[in-house]
């Protein structure tokens, strides 16, 4: 088992809630679309068998022969999964509906909650220089999910403005601590983040008072709005940051992206 302790090579972070529509996906290719601009380079590992994240960066089904099933589950070389993006200093393992049976395939295996931390700490990843791996997880706590935070330095945590929201979060609170007490000691949260906000709301404004009450720092400052620009990206096959660098979505993540490489300085120094 690989020495958990200190990042060496790029900062591994799993960006995971179990519950569904909060923003993930969208966070994980726009925080990399952002983080790429300001200079950084980026891979996407789309540990969701709907491969949204792939989609979303415009990797066509007929283009994902090696995909992070193959990573998993076959042993597969770093060069023949990872692809590029058509943002500049940003790269994807894709995922496509066949990982949906890993769940199953991973249950007989006795590395299971290992394999994607093995895969990305192969000698061959030096190679490629990246700062940040970005791993976009499922939308519940299954063998995929312990697979990308085993592997990861920290797990961010988007949080949509609604309802119920906190309540989501004991669960995957609850995992990320049983993850560090069989698997991962030094995994850490890097933080909530507020998605879908809307600053007419009080029931958002309700919702951030709250999760800063209860989690302090460590919600971020940056607040990602509800915004149509944003939405539509996705359908475009590019991130807002591309489809509208001007919209109130494409600005929020330039500020998460900011706020997040001055968090990693703070804790590199």
């Amino acid at each position: 088992m690989s020495d958990l302790l200190t990042v060496v090579g790029p900062k591994i972070v799993a960006v995971a809630n179990q519950k569904g529509g909060v923003g993930k996906t969208t966070t994980t290719i726009n925080l990399g679309a952002a983080l790429a601009e300001f200079g950084s380079n980026v891979l996407i590992i789309d540990l969701d068998p709907q491969g949204n994240a792939s989609t979303g960066l415009g990797i066509e089904i007929e283009a994902r022969e090696n995909t992070t099933y193959e990573l998993l589950l076959d042993d597969a070389e770093l060069k023949d999964v990872i692809l590029e993006t058509d943002v500049d200093g940003l790269c994807i393992v894709p995922s496509t509906v066949d990982l949906s049976s890993a769940d199953i395939e991973l249950i007989a295996n006795e590395k299971r909650s290992f394999l994607l931390h093995d895969a990305l700490r192969q000698p061959a990843m030096e190679q490629y220089d990246f700062d940040f791996i970005l791993i976009d997880c499922p939308p519940s706590l299954n063998l995929l999910t312990v697979n990308a935070m085993v592997a990861s330095h920290s797990v961010l945590v988007p949080l949509q403005s609604e309802f119920f929201a906190l309540e989501g979060l004991s669960q995957l609170m609850l995992t990320i601590r049983e993850v560090r007490q069989s698997a991962n000691p030094n995994l850490k949260i890097e933080g909530v983040v507020l998605t879908m906000f809307d600053n007419r709301n009080n029931l958002s404004q309700q919702v951030e008072a709250d999760a800063r009450d209860n989690l302090g720092d460590l919600v971020f400052a940056t607040k990602i709005p509800r915004n149509v620009r944003v939405s539509e990206a996705p359908s475009y096959a590019m991130p807002v940051l591309d489809f509208d660098p001007a919209s109130k979505g494409a600005k929020a993540y330039r500020d998460l992206a900011q706020e997040f490489l001055k968090n990693n300085e703070m804790a590199e120094a």
